[in-house]
């Protein structure tokens, strides 16, 4: 089959590599109509995380058909469309039963492979799955756009993460930092809790005219009152809730920026930075709450496609290009310099 993988830093390579096999009684294999090129894909591609071994075949978020299933696999069988979340899940160990099923003491992320063990990605024509029966989810016949449906398993659900970690209720203010796919879908989620208003902080002028649409209070971080703005807007004493979606020690002073006392902060933007850029000291000083961590996709999975079923026309707007397989090596490159209108890519099928 052919795949996108890993060669070194700033360098992927389209190939033939051998087609993945069933390895575990609990096992299919999913052929890929369509998968996502998230910007966390573009972390060891720039070298900001490091390990991935040469070889190793890209990507996390898909949407396919199961082709083949392990004899122990029950909840799907060959023919069925499936969705998956970034990492698979066993179901049973402590941290599957509290929920965090991105911290699965069983579970492995799709795309990394280090010092020969992982699991390879899913920017290829076919992609194995461990645990089956407690990774994937069903996708409704009824939503019909794959590259929609594929970003329930990633980006939708950590926008719906970032609106409950961050404890958005009824008749909040609500800050998004970053106005990316994730922090887009952010307004989304914390206006389907209740917010009653949500400002959208971004210095990109395309992005702010998408956070309208979505539903927000556009702000121009490179405006030098962007801070007193919502401030002043939000009662004068900042918002209630910051859902930060960059990743950055500029996102994380921002958010501190617009919240007021006693707020809550969420950080959803993967972080590489040794060190935070919010004191001990300020925490306390502003009884500030600060949450930070990797989304249990497949939690939200159920929720996260009951969205985007409902908001697919809207949701489908996020994405820039829908391109095969073979121009995946060159969308890298430019989404990793940050060309004019390369946003969401989506890699789909014949």
């Amino acid at each position: 089959m052919r795949a996108i993988t890993f060669v070194d830093v700033e360098s992927l390579c389209l190939e033939t590599v051998p087609d993945p096999a069933i390895v575990d009684a609990g096992d299919v294999i999913v052929e890929v109509d369509a998968a996502g090129i998230c910007g966390s894909d573009l972390h060891p591609y720039l070298g900001r995380e490091r390990g991935l071994d040469r070889g190793t075949i890209m990507g996390h978020e898909f949407v396919g058909r199961v082709v083949a299933a392990g004899r122990d696999v029950r909840a799907f069988r060959v023919g069925d469309r499936v969705v998956a979340p970034f990492t698979t899940s066993c179901g049973k160990c402590w941290a599957c039963a509290r929920g965090l099923t991105s911290r699965c003491i069983n579970g492995q992320l799709f795309g990394w492979v280090q010092d020969g063990r992982g699991l390879h990605g899913a920017q290829a024509e076919f992609v194995r799955v461990p645990r089956a029966d407690t990774t994937l989810a069903a996708v409704p016949d009824s939503l019909t756009d794959d590259a929609v449906a594929l970003l329930a398993g990633d980006v939708l659900s950590t926008a719906m993460f970032g609106a409950e970690l961050a404890g958005v209720q009824e008749g909040d203010s609500v800050a998004i930092v970053g106005c990316g796919a994730v922090g887009l879908l952010a307004i989304r989620a914390s206006l389907a809790r209740g917010a009653r208003e949500v400002f959208a902080l971004d210095a990109v002028a395309s992005r702010l005219a998408l956070a309208k649409r979505f539903g927000a209070i556009a702000v121009d971080v490179s405006n030098g009152d962007a801070i007193a703005f919502v401030r002043e807007r939000a009662d004068g004493r900042g918002v209630d809730r910051v859902i930060e979606a960059v990743g950055s020690p500029q996102a994380t002073r921002t958010a501190a920026d617009v919240a007021r006392p006693g707020a809550s902060i969420a950080a959803v933007g993967v972080h590489t930075e040794p060190h935070l850029a919010l004191s001990p000291g300020e925490l306390y000083d502003r009884n500030l709450t600060y949450a930070a961590g990797r989304c249990p996709a497949r939690r939200m999975l159920p929720a996260a496609l009951e969205m985007a079923e409902r908001e697919a026309p809207l949701i489908a707007t996020l994405i820039s290009h829908r391109l095969p397989l073979e121009a995946g090596v060159d969308a890298y490159r430019r989404l990793a310099a940050r060309e004019e209108s390369w946003a969401k890519v989506v890699l789909v099928g014949p």
